[in-house]
């Protein structure tokens, strides 16, 4: 097959105009599609951090290599399988636990194609059992497959990857700007259950973020031997931090739980091979609003991601555009967003996108959704929200 790895000289953005309810709302993910610059990416890992770890290919900052000697993990046993012991005392739980060294080579194609989707359902009577406060649930919108190539369509969305007790498991994320670098950040946004298993539970591993994934849009059949760069055109992008909620952390379950509407979470991350930043690689990112607006007044919003689960099979890119309304898990817990849409598991943690003075923005992520696929909730992104992706930038951003 011929390479589907983009150039700058193809770039172009596009905009379509999305009717929802009545509503026509501009939402247009622009792609300007810059090459990454490293026809190797699968070949050779990067840094990811400052002190090196019995491997001149994998480094890890100093305190998290202290911290996983504390829980009786050998570093340099890492990458040679030691990360596939789940044990209670083995699996990292707190905020400052996460590490994630990278393993070069480990996210082939075949791995990446049957990893599958961490469903987050609940049943349509528990949703409905807080009708007083939430709106009636929408009429199912049909998820569209999104225009190919992707990194002319949607190029800051993309696949997430991680390896959970249960397997290699997959959501979908966002390419977000970084405040104090502008144009070149790498930061993603995703869903804290992609990142984090919640209560009882602890930081997933090995995840790393592939932006357009299978720029083609190409079948089971049609890949047959696909290689790395034909599903990934951009490489891979190790996050090298992870940062969600204290409440997912505490909160969170199979079902959402009382951690879903606070149930996201942002990546830094630094690419397998190279140094050049992820937005500059893919020429795109989207601002992030926090002024959690009312579902009434935010106007229509669309949900872009990979549905994994039946009838999908988590290979093509998909969206929902519908006028959102509100969902209540309980007393004393944030409102969701709530839209119509088909899309399953996998989806979770992509983002979804309304205009804001003519310009697309992120405003929430794929959480949840019903048992029958008939709609997706999301978490509004207020102030806890906001002081994780400010830190991240400030902590991070410039590593």
């Amino acid at each position: 097959m011929r390479s589907t790895r983009p150039s700058c000289a193809r770039s172009r953005g596009r905009r379509r105009l999305l009717a929802a309810t009545g509503l026509v709302a501009a939402l247009a993910l622009t792609g300007t599609a810059c090459d990454s610059g490293d026809d190797k990416a699968a070949d050779a890992s990067a840094a990811t951090g400052s002190e090196t770890s019995g491997s001149d290919k994998i480094e890890i900052p100093a305190d998290i290599a202290d911290r996983l000697k504390e829980h009786g993990i050998d570093v340099d046993d890492w990458k040679d399988g030691e990360w596939k012991n789940w044990d209670k005392d083995k699996w990292l739980t707190e905020a400052q636990d996460f590490v994630n060294p990278v393993i070069e080579g480990l996210w082939k194609p075949e791995r990446m194609r049957s990893a599958e989707d961490p469903s987050k359902t609940i049943s349509t009577k528990d949703a409905a059992a807080e009708q007083g406060v939430s709106d009636p649930a929408p009429a199912p919108v049909r998820a569209t497959p999104e225009k190919t190539p992707y990194h002319e369509n949607a190029a800051p969305v993309g696949k997430v990857f991680f390896d959970s007790p249960q397997g290699s498991m997959v959501c979908s994320g966002t390419v977000v700007k970084d405040p104090r670098n502008p144009g070149r950040s790498n930061l993603v946004w995703t869903a804290g259950h992609c990142v984090h298993a919640g209560g009882g539970g602890g930081w997933y591993r090995n995840i790393a973020f592939v932006p357009a994934y299978n720029d083609l849009g190409r079948t089971e059949a049609q890949l047959g031997d696909a290689t790395q760069q034909e599903m990934a055109p951009y490489g891979q992008y190790w996050a090298d931090w992870a940062s969600t909620s204290d409440e997912w952390i505490a909160g969170g379950s199979e079902s959402g739980g009382e951690g879903a509407p606070y149930d996201y979470a942002v990546l830094h991350v630094k690419p397998e091979s190279g140094s050049k930043s992820l937005e500059e690689t893919v020429g795109n990112a989207l601002d992030v609003d926090f002024s959690t607006p009312a579902a009434a007044d935010a106007g229509a919003m669309g949900a872009w991601g990979y549905p994994a689960a039946q009838p999908y099979d988590g290979l093509i890119m998909h969206k929902c555009v519908d006028q959102p309304g509100r969902l209540s898990l309980g007393q004393g817990l944030p409102t969701m967003y709530r839209i119509g849409c088909t899309m399953t598991g996998g989806s979770s943690g992509g983002g979804w996108f309304h205009v804001v003075g003519g310009k697309t923005v992120l405003v929430s992520n794929t959480s949840i959704g019903p048992t029958d696929s008939t709609w997706l909730a999301g978490p509004q992104l207020g102030e806890g929200a906001e002081a994780i992706y400010d830190n991240m930038s400030e902590q991070y951003g410039a590593k």
